[in-house]
């Protein structure tokens, strides 16, 4: 009996050092099954002989009774027992302290080990994070460096950019300033030619662009360069073209026009005209008639004025009313600006239909015994008999031989042009 007792105590005490709370459970069933265990000699209660009344009896005496085996027998298994109790009791209550303690223990050691691993780990992040602000300064710092280096990149950039643009403003300042003979002259015929080709087409003026022409010729028979020949033959062929064109007074037709736009608010109407007096009667009255032939000579004379009769070679002139009469002499300054525009533009056709229709109101609203009518009239049959202008030639050969000539020079490398100017 002590042997196994041993024997568990020491399995308890193993398996206390694996698992000290399994262990301490384990220990607390194990006296909790010691403690409330029958023994082993008790049998059935039906067995048990009932002691008398009022008489208690011992357990030896009631073991005895109960087994009906003999006392001296029944006294040793009671010893047995009572010893087998003192010894369990105790080594259970040890084991089950050294439980305790090893749990305590090992409690201890787990708290200690968490409270290591909480303060490692700490320290750990600590360092982590210390490493993380100095890698964000350093990249921050890298940045800031980069940024600085990227502005001073552009500035470099933007200095260099002005460098080049002073240097090219430098150099055209040097040509401008320095300029060939050559050079110059073509600059002026190219300026000549511009203000040549624009009276032509803005004004028609024939005779100024002849001029221009025959100037520029003028200037490139001085200079004399062999390169210069083809714009020479393009301004001959176009100095030939002019001359044919026939020459037309378009300022002195436009001046008209604009008269006779002044004069169109006076002209008096048809619906207005007056006839002119009778004749004063040149036979004079005897002195000596007498006062009743005087007065019916004076009589008849009235009567003669009341009623007169008179052939008309035309139709009735028309009514215009008073408000209409003002849009009527507008409509006809309207004809005649519109002639005055066609004539600028050598448009033929607008300006014989605006001068045919200023003629039929002419005769078909206004009084042609006017003189300011028949002097207007007789201006619009005149600018009618005029030659108009046919289409006006171009300098186009002329600026394209320049345009060629100048190509021609820009490709020359310096030092092999025309010799500079002195």
């Amino acid at each position: 009996m002590g042997a196994g007792a041993q024997v568990s105590g020491t399995r308890l005490l193993a398996a206390l050092w694996r698992k000290p709370a399994d262990t301490v459970a384990r220990a607390a069933r194990l006296i909790e099954s010691n403690v409330n265990s029958p023994p082993l000699y008790m049998s059935d209660s039906n067995d048990r002989p009932s002691a008398p009344a009022g008489q208690e009896r011992d357990a030896p005496e009631v073991a005895q009774a109960a087994s009906g085996l003999p006392p001296q027998r029944v006294a040793a298994d009671s010893e047995r027992q009572r010893h087998r109790r003192l010894v369990t009791l105790p080594m259970l209550i040890g084991v089950l302290a050294i439980a305790i303690a090893a749990a305590a223990l090992f409690w201890l050691d787990g708290k200690r080990g968490q409270q290591a691993f909480r303060v490692e780990a700490a320290q750990r992040l600590s360092s982590i994070e210390s490493s993380t602000q100095a890698s964000a300064r350093a990249q921050t710092q890298l940045a800031t460096e980069l940024r600085d280096a990227q502005a001073k990149v552009t500035l470099l950039e933007a200095r260099l950019a002005e460098s080049q643009a002073e240097q090219a403003a430098l150099e055209a300042l040097y040509r401008d300033l320095a300029p060939s003979r050559d050079e110059i002259a073509i600059s002026e015929i190219e300026q000549v030619l511009l203000v040549a080709s624009q009276q032509l087409q803005l004004a028609g003026n024939v005779s100024s662009a002849l001029t221009a022409l025959q100037l520029a010729d003028t200037k490139l028979q001085r200079l004399d360069r062999p390169q210069f020949v083809p714009l020479r033959r393009a301004l001959s062929r176009d100095m030939d073209r002019l001359k044919a064109v026939p020459y037309v007074d378009i300022v002195g037709m436009s001046l008209k026009l604009d008269q006779a736009i002044t004069a169109a608010d006076t002209l008096p109407l048809a619906m207005d005209e007056r006839v002119p007096a009778p004749p004063p009667d040149k036979a004079a009255a005897p002195p000596d008639d007498s006062p009743w032939r005087r007065l019916l000579r004076e009589v008849w004379a009235d009567a003669r004025q009341l009623i007169r009769i008179e052939v008309a070679d035309r139709p009735a002139a028309p009514l215009v009313p008073a408000q209409q009469q003002y849009f009527l002499r507008e409509n006809l300054k309207l004809r005649l600006l519109t002639a005055r525009i066609a004539l600028l533009a050598r448009n033929d056709a607008s300006f014989e239909a605006d001068l045919v229709a200023v003629d039929a109101w002419l005769k078909q609203y206004f009084d042609l015994r006017s003189k300011p009518v028949q002097a207007l009239q007789s201006t619009v049959r005149q600018l009618q008999a005029s030659p108009m202008p046919g289409a006006t030639p171009d300098l186009s050969r002329s600026l394209e031989a320049l345009r060629v000539l100048r190509l021609s020079q820009d490709r020359v490398p310096p030092g092999r042009g025309a010799p500079a100017a002195r």
